[in-house]
């Protein structure tokens, strides 16, 4: 029983076949509606990257989340927005977003994000951020 439910939540958030015996369209709406759920709840963690893409937004986060199961909102719209910014197609919008919190918290892509707790200074995609003490600063944006 333990497998055949790990093998369904598989299918639903990393892109894996569908299980047989389920319905190959219904499984795919409800694989579609859990992508936009994500979406929304990445859109509330990060507003300014959300905004960057405005009525495409769902869609971008979509394509780029639907083999990868989700690791929290916060982290997942962290990471899209780092593979963004890589490929130099973050919207400018976001970029200072990405900034503050490359600046106020720790991240390395695997483990939780943990606050900062002196002095950091981060630039992503011509926007810059001073975090001092608890406070962030945005220097200067794209």
């Amino acid at each position: 029983m333990a497998d055949r439910q790990a093998a369904i939540v598989g299918s639903l958030t990393a892109g894996r076949p569908v299980p047989p015996g389920f319905d190959p369209f219904r499984f795919e709406a409800a694989r579609t509606a859990l992508l936009r759920k994500r979406a929304g709840e990445v859109a509330r963690q990060w507003p300014m990257l959300a905004a960057g893409f405005g009525d495409r937004w769902k869609r971008e986060f979509a394509s780029w989340a639907a083999e990868r199961p989700t690791r929290g909102s916060l982290r997942d719209g962290w990471d899209i927005a780092r593979d963004l910014a890589e490929r130099q197609a973050l919207p400018l919008i976001a970029a200072a977003e990405l900034a503050e919190r490359e600046a106020a918290w720790r991240y390395d892509g695997v483990a939780v994000p943990r606050p900062r707790r002196f002095i950091a200074v981060r630039t992503v995609a011509g926007a810059s951020a001073l975090h001092v003490a608890g406070r962030v600063w945005l220097l200067r944006r794209p």
